[in-house]
């Protein structure tokens, strides 16, 4: 066997380009005259040291998580899944029309619909590209992408010419009714009077976020359909050859993905925003593709990985407080991430490979 052991492929060479990431990133910082310890040490401290820091970063961690699922899913049958912004925002449609139109008795309830809706009508918003790729055979790449600005038109549409308030200026629905407002981590764990994650929008969804990835573990690896899924991925045409249809794997694999972007609406409309807004997505859909190749399209890869971005998020908006080192730098070292992690995954791999193979010969 000329392959590393599993745990090196899935820990050190994420750790290791993560590492190549930092170190590039801190020459970027040198270069604009900032000291990169001093800023690492910022964003550890704004994004990991106080509570409402912590919430900030497990609020991004959850949609990342979301997003970061929905590609996974569609990896895992071989396709390239980069429509989760659009469909995150048409399920954030599906949310806000829940909350806005029927009248909950509790949070819990709403939850419980929300979640339904949100999921649906991302599902729904996926269901057209994978029909277009199983059956006419249109690239799923191509046509997520075009349905990413179709969403974002119908929405803007939706929101300023019918579910504007009359009177109000902003593209955004009005309020949802409190009985659908979501547990914060304030309500939830901080004692009467305390300080604790107060001003953070992190909830209850966080919690969903992770029966999320325990659902995608059971699915992917303890049932047919993800034996089916993951088959498919492997080689279709010896998935055909056993049976598997590649029309029904396709759909329903995308079914599942745009539903899983969907349900990041819950965090974003239902739980932080507590109404649905033009730009709720900020990019998170996009960001996933880049947790789902970190984390390998597992589940608790996915998790530690939307973790590390959720804290480069708001790690980078306590720069942007606090230093003359701009905002987009963020966006700099995130691309970094994603350069090393996916599109230079091979100048790591390979040369582990070798090493693990070279140590394997020795001890033989």
């Amino acid at each position: 066997m000329d392959k590393m052991p599993a745990w090196a492929d899935a820990v050190l060479v994420p750790l290791i380009s993560i590492l190549l990431a930092a170190a590039l990133s801190a020459i970027v910082i040198l270069a604009i005259g900032e000291d990169p310890v001093a800023a690492f040490k910022l964003m550890v401290d704004g994004a990991l040291m106080r509570s409402s820091g912590w919430g900030y970063t497990l609020y991004y961690t959850t949609n990342f998580i979301f997003t970061g699922l929905c590609v996974a899913v569609a990896f895992h049958a071989s396709m390239f899944n980069i429509g989760g912004e659009g469909q995150a925002m048409i399920g954030g449609l599906g949310v806000a029309l829940v909350c806005l139109f029927i009248p909950f008795p509790h949070w819990s309830v709403a939850l419980l619909v929300a979640t339904l809706a949100g999921a649906a009508f991302g599902a729904v918003w996926a269901l057209i590209p994978s029909y277009l790729q199983a059956k006419r055979g249109s690239h799923i790449v191509i046509t997520t992408i075009m349905f990413n600005f179709i969403a974002a038109a119908v929405l803007n549409y939706v929101l300023v010419n019918l579910l504007r308030p009359t009177g109000a200026m902003d593209p955004a629905t009005a309020i949802f009714p409190q009985a659908t407002h979501l547990p914060t981590f304030q309500d939830m764990f901080a004692p009467e009077g305390s300080r604790m994650f107060r001003g953070s929008p992190a909830n209850v969804t966080f919690f969903i976020a992770v029966l999320a990835c325990i659902g995608f573990w059971f699915l992917i690896w303890r049932t047919k359909l993800g034996y089916e899924i993951r088959a498919f991925g492997f080689s279709e045409s010896a998935a055909k050859y056993a049976g598997i249809s590649p029309v029904r794997i396709t759909i329903v694999s995308m079914l599942i993905s745009g539903g899983l972007a969907g349900l990041m609406a819950l965090n974003t409309t239902m739980g932080e925003a507590e109404r649905l807004v033009l730009n709720a997505t900020e990019g998170a859909g996009f960001i996933g593709i880049a947790v789902a190749l970190m984390g390998r399209s597992h589940p608790v890869g996915v998790f530690l990985a939307a973790l590390l971005f959720g804290f480069l998020y708001q790690g980078g908006a306590e720069l942007a407080l606090w230093t003359n080192i701009p905002r987009e730098l963020i966006t700099v070292i995130q691309a970094l991430v994603i350069l090393f992690t996916g599109a230079l995954d091979n100048m790591v791999r390979m040369p582990l490979e070798r090493l693990f193979l070279a140590a394997r010969r020795r001890d033989s």
